[in-house]
């Protein structure tokens, strides 16, 4: 009679449905820092005061100013926070500084960093303060140390070297500011050149680096929350990675002795799901993918100051 419980003391097996392998457990990975030493510039893309505004953003906010830059300074402190805990999870011997985007060039002058790493954003660039954007272009285009541009600084990367924002179906952002066409929550993206550095590993089955269905059908899952998007590919970059709704998902720049990599994505999110998952079983399926974007990007800083 026993075999009439099999809930009891012979469960079912259950078949989940998870991609490619089949498998129903999560790979474990434990992260072991490989990097020596690493001092990073983090740079605040979020607005912070009033003289950080545009005229046509204290037009539009009128009494509300102070309502939306309170959201801008909270959104502030977790997104660079997360871009520190990556740095300090990654760099045996990290050092990092937060800075805001109308203070970099200056804080690369005093602090001499190995890499430059720049936040998201909230707000559309209009509403930007014109000389910041001014200066940032400048800097960027003159820049050699190696800059990693995230969401809202892939896009403020794509402007200032010529192209063109556009909403995901393809509307002016001034004709809608609010319930836009977005991309939120864990998505594929489909990686256009595997043989870029920063996918390193990709192509070897037995690198155990990478998710199955990365080296099988070179796609990454990765963190979206974005209604913008930069159109078209910039003069002097290479496009790495697109989506369905976004088609530049990833570039780089390889040129004019710069290296500077863009995503539209938040690979920055890799350790904050570890740290909130209580049971640490999401982590390799769900963000691992970002982190070692991350990582790479660090090491291939650092090689590039080397030449």
């Amino acid at each position: 009679m026993l075999d009439a419980a099999p809930n009891k003391l012979n469960p079912p097996t259950l078949n989940l449905p998870f991609p490619y392998n089949k498998q129903n457990f999560c790979r474990y990975e434990p992260i072991e820092q490989q990097i020596e030493h690493a001092r990073v510039l983090i740079v605040n893309n979020l607005l912070r005061y009033e003289s950080d505004l545009s005229d046509i953003a204290r037009k539009d906010w009128g009494n509300e100013v102070e309502k939306h830059l309170r959201l801008e300074r909270k959104l502030t402190q977790m997104a660079c926070d997360n871009i520190a805990s990556n740095v300090k999870r990654l760099v045996k011997q990290p050092k990092s500084v937060t800075v805001h985007l109308s203070e970099i060039a200056e804080a690369t002058e005093t602090f001499k960093p190995d890499a430059i790493v720049m936040s998201g954003t909230l707000t559309d660039f209009d509403y930007y303060n014109p000389a910041y954007l001014k200066s940032f272009e400048k800097f960027i285009k003159s820049t050699k140390i190696p800059v990693l541009g995230i969401c809202g600084a892939h896009q403020l990367i794509g402007i200032s070297f010529g192209r063109k924002l556009m909403t995901l179906d393809m509307r002016e952002q001034h004709e809608i500011r609010t319930g836009r066409v977005a991309e939120f929550q864990y998505r594929y993206v489909k990686i256009i050149d595997p043989a870029d550095p920063i996918f390193e590993g990709i192509t070897d089955k037995e690198s155990g680096i990478w998710q199955d269905y990365t080296i099988k059908d070179k796609i990454l899952r990765v963190w979206q929350n974005h209604g913008l998007q930069v159109i078209g590919i910039p003069e002097g970059f290479k496009h790495l990675a697109k989506s369905y709704l976004c088609e530049n998902q990833m570039m780089v720049k390889r040129s004019d002795g710069q290296l500077i990599y863009s995503v539209q994505f938040h690979l920055e999110k890799s350790f904050e799901d570890w740290s909130k998952n209580p049971t640490r079983w999401e982590h390799p399926n769900e963000s691992r993918d970002g982190r070692i974007l991350f990582e790479n990007f660090l090491k291939l800083a650092l090689e590039h100051n080397t030449k």
